[in-house]
């Protein structure tokens, strides 16, 4: 996206106003420019009409007249063969009116929905076959990456907008691509409402039960899921005891923290799982592993890193790019000599090593050493340290007691976190020069 100059306004009294120049927006504006805050209108040139520069010299125009500042930002690109055109400006639109709000200081973005934009979301989503989350359509304010998009005219009538502008003598583009029957919404449009124009209302009350349906269906989630769930594993023995719409609710929260999850994969693993059983399921970014009765999400593996020397010889956070982790080094015992961890190996699991777990144990292959630690088995590739031919520790298992350092020695005691543990070590830590 390529984006005129942006004014920086300071105080703290910014308002942004998404403006393509159409009544809605327009008339926004207008009254956006009346409560006295500074305004600043913000023009997205999606470059899909001929008269989109024409345009965005009108709204400009308008702007200054109103007395707010301007920016504007064209996209660039196109959308790829097959893809939707909506969804393609869309998603282009959403982060240029991001961007521009954000690089202007503020942090309100006001965009012009209304009603009529309400209800037809809801049907657009219900045919579409959506959830409550679909259902709910746009939120009045919605907090998100540090800026409020706020729709303060999401429950007004169009025709109560458009009587405002006309009372203003307000002057707006006519979009002629909002007639193009192409576009779902536009079909819905032309149709729906001449036959039934007081379905609107009724319409947007639905998506507003939904929004509270579905807040109510997180709060539940979040409940079950402080019983069921850890930091990467969700009890599905236990999730399973709950009620069938139960279960699927908080099945959806755990994986939407991982993944936007389709409907059709909450539906295989309820209908899959079997107790006791090792499964995986394909899923966006990733996998899904059902180990002993607990869901793991696994992401995408990405090859495993050369050998390579690494120096743990002093305490402290030691991240392993290409790993998906790090290693946390601490004084203690039992530990590992300073002097061995200075000169280790770093590499991948090659098939024949053994794992001694304490003094005077057995060793056995990583295998069936894993199997007893409840390692499961997408998390036993690796990393491994090794001196010279001896392994001293391996990711998920702990220090080979082969490695201990003698009674009288100094040690350091060596543990690997993943990356989704290191967000709540990074303060305590003294991460490795």
């Amino acid at each position: 996206m390529a984006a005129s100059a942006i004014p920086r306004i300071a105080d703290n009294d910014l308002v942004a106003v998404a403006f393509s120049g159409g009544l809605d927006s327009t008339a926004l504006l207008h009254a956006a420019t009346r409560s006295g805050a500074r305004v600043l209108a913000l023009h997205v040139h999606h470059g899909l009409q001929a008269q989109a520069d024409h345009w965005v010299g009108h709204c400009e125009q308008v702007a200054r007249e109103l007395g707010a500042a301007f920016a504007c930002t064209r996209l660039t690109g196109a959308p790829a063969d097959g893809d939707s055109i909506e969804a393609w400006a869309r998603d282009g639109r959403h982060r240029a009116l991001h961007e521009m709000t954000v690089e202007a200081g503020g942090d309100l973005l006001l965009l012009a929905h209304h009603r009529q934009d309400q209800a037809e979301t809801f049907l657009l989503q219900a045919m579409r076959g959506a959830g409550l989350a679909g259902l709910a359509g746009m939120p009045r304010a919605q907090w998100r990456d540090g800026l409020c998009w706020a729709r303060p005219w999401l429950n007004q009538p169009r025709a109560l907008i458009h009587a405002y502008a006309v009372q203003h003598g307000l002057r707006w583009i006519e979009d002629p691509s909002n007639d193009d029957a192409r576009f779902a919404r536009n079909r819905l449009r032309q149709a729906l409402w001449p036959a039934f124009p007081a379905a609107q209302a009724g319409l947007a009350q639905a998506a507003r039960w939904a929004q509270q349906a579905g807040a109510l269906a997180a709060e539940v989630a979040a409940e079950d899921l402080a019983h069921l769930a850890s930091a990467d594993r969700l009890d599905l023995a236990a999730l399973a005891q709950r009620s069938p719409a139960r279960a699927s609710n908080a099945l959806r929260a755990w994986l939407a923290t991982h993944m936007a999850a389709p409907a059709s994969l909450v539906e295989r693993l309820l209908a899959e799982w079997q107790p006791g059983a090792t499964q995986t399921w394909p899923a966006p970014g990733g996998a899904l592993h059902a180990y002993r009765d607990g869901l793991y999400w696994a992401p995408a593996a990405a090859q495993a890193p050369a050998p390579a020397a690494v120096d743990l010889s002093r305490p402290g956070l030691h991240p392993q790019p290409g790993w998906g982790g790090a290693w946390w080094v601490q004084a203690g015992k039992p530990g590992i000599a300073p002097a061995r961890l200075a000169r280790l190996t770093q590499r991948a699991r090659g098939g024949a090593e053994q794992f001694q777990r304490a003094p005077g144990a057995v060793p056995r292959s990583l295998k069936k050493a894993s199997q007893a630690a409840g390692l499961p088995p997408w998390r036993r590739a690796g990393p491994l340290l090794f001196d010279g031919e001896q392994l001293v520790a391996m990711a998920g298992l702990g220090m080979d007691a082969r490695a201990f350092a003698s009674q009288d020695e100094p040690a350091l005691s060596l543990r690997w976190l993943d990356d989704s543990a290191l967000p709540q070590r990074e303060g305590k830590a003294e991460s490795a020069a």
